[in-house]
């Protein structure tokens, strides 16, 4: 353990996170399930809103992820590490991509893979002390559920029009 991490379960000796924590954890990411089953099942102007909405919903709840990363460290003696920084940096910048690349294939596939890797590094980060233990567990429901949600109406789109028979 270095001087910047906190001794694992120091401040959160819950592997679970608070209700409130959970609460909040779930219904941010209800939108982009919710926008995703709706694009695939919409056609049209309302299915193209549908995926712009789960898109800046989606590139919002990264960047923010991103700020979670940064603000935790500052409870740490001796700040940041390189590894938290980079982390924050990392996840920011997908956000930020998925707001501004163009179309819906690369900013969903973008998304969906910085959710994979906040999974990775935020489950990393619990165990090393680096953010509270329960994102050990919340984590790897909550980021995966928002990347297949957004590659959910990709895999439809694929498949192309349903036939009416």
């Amino acid at each position: 353990m270095t001087n910047r991490q906190r001794a694992p379960g120091s401040e959160d000796a819950a592997t679970r996170p608070p209700a409130l924590s959970a609460l909040l954890a779930g219904s941010g990411a209800l939108p982009p399930v919710a926008l995703g089953l709706a694009a695939c099942l919409l056609r049209g102007a309302p299915r193209a809103a549908a995926e712009r909405a789960q898109l800046g919903w989606s590139a919002a709840l990264l960047c923010f992820f991103g700020g979670v990363r940064r603000g935790l460290s500052f409870r740490q003696q001796g700040g940041a590490s390189a590894g938290e920084i980079g982390t924050t940096l990392l996840l920011f910048m997908t956000g930020a991509a998925g707001l501004a690349l163009p179309g819906r294939r690369l900013p969903a596939s973008t998304l969906a893979a910085g959710f994979g890797v906040a999974t990775v590094l935020d489950w990393l980060g619990a165990r090393e002390g680096e953010a509270p233990r329960y994102f050990a567990r919340l984590r790897p429901v909550q980021f995966p559920l928002i990347a297949a949600s957004l590659l959910l109406p990709l895999s439809r789109r694929a498949q192309g029009p349903r036939s009416r028979n």
